[in-house]
């Protein structure tokens, strides 16, 4: 049974990146251009708002990202941390627990993209098939493996 859910594990660890992403880069969406539900039950952030626009701006652009899976540990870093910045400023001083304060979705969002920062994208990521391609060009030497030399 472990054998088999190790197997898995890639492709669980991409579903909960695509998951977690879209769920995320919807936020921005709905806050930047007022699409599902917009911001805080209707309409947009205004442009250039701190923190509120800037916060979307990451939301969209690392969301799609991380859902794409380019770049993730990169867009994992910055989404985490505007997800604790939005905890602790935003949430935090009205209580301690995020069950009091409203910020579980921050707190969990902050959590979920630290994971992906240490575990990486999983499978199912554009990053691997670009990889994929570039250690099969030719005269591309893999940088991991040491050349053996036969005498």
């Amino acid at each position: 049974m472990n054998a088999r859910l190790d197997h898995a594990q890639p492709y669980a660890v991409g579903l909960f990146r695509i998951v977690t992403g879209l769920l995320f880069a919807s936020h921005g969406a709905a806050s930047l251009f007022g699409v599902l539900g917009g911001a805080h039950g209707g309409g947009t952030v205004a442009a250039g708002t701190w923190p509120g626009w800037y916060a979307a701006a990451i939301q969209l652009v690392a969301g799609a990202l991380v859902l794409l899976g380019l770049g993730t540990r990169t867009a994992a870093v910055a989404a985490s941390g505007s997800m604790a910045y939005a905890y602790f400023t935003v949430h935090q001083p009205d209580a301690l627990w995020p069950l009091q304060n409203g910020g579980e979705a921050s707190a969990m969002f902050c959590w979920a993209f630290l994971l992906l920062v240490f575990t990486g994208p999983g499978a199912l990521a554009l990053d691997s098939l670009f990889a994929s391609r570039a250690s099969a060009s030719p005269g591309h030497r893999d940088e991991t493996r040491p050349e053996t030399v036969t005498v």
